[in-house]
């Protein structure tokens, strides 16, 4: 029975390799066409500050899924899930939140519980490199 699992997981995991370099491919073509779009029109190679915003949250989504591409491509070579990828993929979600969100439109708060949630993922992060460095382990995975 555990063969079969064993084949079962490597298939899924293959699939979701090949879908999710579908989906970094499509947001990035997203990516071109909304920054061509936004150069050209009037006035020319000038942005608005929604537009930037818009871009820059859509450049952090094209890394989310770099990020949890390089994360799956980990998984399916050593068969382990690396908190620090993880976390990394975590950080910069709550970044391009912060980004993209209009402090206006959050509830009371709501910016407190954001900020405590960016400082538990970065120390978070930082421990785990941390621990990394002192038990010899490289920094990051090579690609």
């Amino acid at each position: 029975m555990l063969p079969v699992l064993d084949k079962f997981e490597w298939a899924i995991t293959r699939v979701l390799l090949v879908m999710m370099a579908g989906v970094v491919l499509l947001a990035t073509v997203e990516l071109g066409w909304i920054l061509g779009k936004d150069v050209l029109t009037p006035p020319l190679f000038l942005l608005e500050i929604e537009e930037l915003l818009e871009l820059f949250g859509q450049f952090l989504l094209v890394l989310i899924g770099i990020e949890l591409l390089h994360s799956m491509k980990v998984y399916v070579e050593c068969r382990e899930i690396h908190l620090e990828a993880v976390l990394a993929v975590a950080v910069i979600a709550v970044a391009r939140k912060i980004v993209i969100v209009d402090p206006k439109e959050l509830p009371e708060g709501a910016l407190l519980g954001i900020a405590a949630v960016m400082l538990a993922l970065t120390l978070g992060y930082y421990l785990v490199r941390r621990t990394h460095r002192e038990n010899g382990g490289s920094d990051r995975e090579s690609k």
